[in-house]
Order: C-alpha cells, then sequence, then structure tokens
C-alpha cells in the first residue's frame, strides 16, 4: 500500500485543477460537444436514451470514479419533466497515466445509455438538466453543459446505443466470481479496506477500482496483486469531514479492470 500523503496529494491535485481557470479563456464547451440520443420505449415501459458527449482531438473526460488526477461528472437533473427514476449504465473506461498519477475516462466520445422511467407513462418525458465536468489534455478545463431534449417515444433501436450498452462490465455471475470479501482495519485518519475477490483473470495486469458507496467517504488509488486464483485489492477510506467513519459492505462497489474485460461486484461480504 502506497504511503497515505500521497493519496492526499492526488486529492489536492485533482481538487485544484477543478478549481484552475481555464488557460487562455478555454471553454468546456469549446472542447465537447454534448447531445441527447433517443432508442425509443422498452417493452416494460420505460425510455432508452443517452448522453453522447464528442470531445475534441486529444482530449478525455472521465468516469464516475476518476482516480487521483480526474474530475468526477456531477449530473442534476431536477428541472426534467415527468422524470420518475433515471438509471445510468457506464461503458467499460480506460486507465491513463497522467503526469505520473492515474486517472480512469474515456477519449474521443462517450456514449452514456440512460434508462428513464417516467413518473406518468401517458405524459412524454423532457430531459432537462446540466452536467457538471472536467476534460484534460495538457491542462484541464472544468465546466457545464447544458442538456434540454424532449424524449422520443417512438424511436427505433439505436446502434450507438446498443454498442455501449454492449460495453458495460461482466456481472459478477459472467465474470465468474465466486466470492467477494472485504477485510476492515481502523489507519490513522480513516479505514483500509482489503478485497479478496475470487475470480479467473480479466486479463492481463488488473486494476480494481473500490468505491465506498458514500459521497462521504474519499477512497484512495487501489493496490492490486494477484494471489493464485484470487485477486487482493487493498485501498484506505478516508471521511470528507471530521466525524466517525461508518462503512457499509454492501453499498461497496468494485470495479476490475482486465485486458480482456471488466467486471462490475456489488458489495462484499466481511472476510
Amino acid at each position: 500500500m502506497r504511503p497515505r500523503f500521497a493519496s492526499l496529494l492526488g486529492l489536492a491535485t485533482a481538487l485544484a485543477l477543478v478549481a484552475m481557470p481555464p488557460a487562455a479563456q478555454v471553454r468546456v464547451d469549446d472542447l465537447v460537444q454534448a447531445d441527447v440520443l433517443d432508442g425509443g420505449l422498452t417493452p416494460r415501459g420505460t425510455y432508452i436514451s443517452a448522453l453522447r458527449l464528442t470531445l475534441s482531438d486529444g482530449w478525455k473526460t472521465y468516469w464516475r470514479a476518476p482516480g487521483d488526477a480526474g474530475i468526477p461528472p456531477q449530473f442534476d437533473w431536477g428541472r426534467s419533466q415527468n422524470l420518475g427514476q433515471i438509471q445510468i449504465t457506464w461503458p467499460t473506461p480506460r486507465v491513463f497515466d497522467q503526469n505520473g498519477m492515474q486517472s480512469i475516462g474515456y477519449e474521443t466520445q462517450l456514449v452514456l445509455p440512460v434508462e428513464i422511467t417516467p413518473a406518468d407513462p401517458d405524459r412524454p418525458v423532457r430531459l432537462r438538466g446540466k452536467v457538471e465536468l472536467g476534460i484534460c489534455k495538457d491542462i484541464c478545463v472544468p465546466g457545464t453543459l447544458v442538456v434540454d431534449h424532449e424524449l422520443d417515444a417512438g424511436a427505433g433501436r439505436n446502434p450507438a446505443i446498443v454498442a455501449a450498452l454492449a460495453q458495460r462490465p461482466f456481472s459478477r455471475k459472467e465474470a465468474g466470481v465466486t466470492s467477494a470479501t472485504c477485510r476492515l482495519a481502523p489507519v490513522a485518519g480513516g479505514m483500509q479496506i482489503e478485497a479478496h475477490i475470487a475470480m479467473p483473470s480479466a486479463g492481463g495486469p488488473e486494476i480494481a477500482v473500490i468505491e465506498p458507496g458514500s459521497p462521504r467517504i474519499w477512497a484512495s488509488q487501489t493496490d492490486s496483486r494477484r494471489d493464485g486464483g484470487t485477486l487482493v485489492a487493498t485501498s484506505e477510506f478516508i471521511p470528507v469531514t471530521n466525524g466517525p467513519l461508518a462503512v457499509d459492505r454492501s453499498a461497496i462497489r468494485i470495479t476490475v479492470l482486465g485486458q480482456r474485460h471488466a467486471v462490475d461486484i456489488r458489495g462484499c461480504a466481511p472476510g
């Protein structure tokens, strides 16, 4: 496990990038184009749609857990009409080395599928809101994109959405995960978590990302190693504000990124 000061340095760097004024007055909407794709209605009455972000050459944006050097995206759909529930499916991201620190995200284009349940199935759904995100190349530019789109219930199957859904990580069952346990131990300022995942190799060097499942907890970059048929991943959880640290194992999410595929593991048992 790397020293905690390195983890905190990565957090401080990411926060500094968010606060950094755009160089030469570069704006995020000059570098990324956002639009909404329609995929019509499912048999159960939900809408299939996607937010498509098309990035300028050489620029990248970030996954929901962006790593020490990334800027996590934030979504606000509060101005939408007839929006009941919304579920996002994240395609498998890539791992980048950014000035010696790890970041996780996408380059060129991100198609982010969303499944929307209308509050009233007999009324149309208008998706209105904003996306706060960062995009990086030689500099990082934080900004806000505005989305306003009435969903088309009569739209047909959209190949771009289908392709993005096919790029999701495997489930536990699909990846052959037989067990996932987590050991928690107190450390100065927080908690160390060591996950033991019994699963076949996902190919090549495997990178595990451990998400604590609470916005009040920050997780350090994970160290991963193989012990035979078990992947061992270690991270540290640090409370964002002062106070006791409570970890809900059922809310922990572990994503294993391998060269052949990725695996999405929800929850871990004591062990």
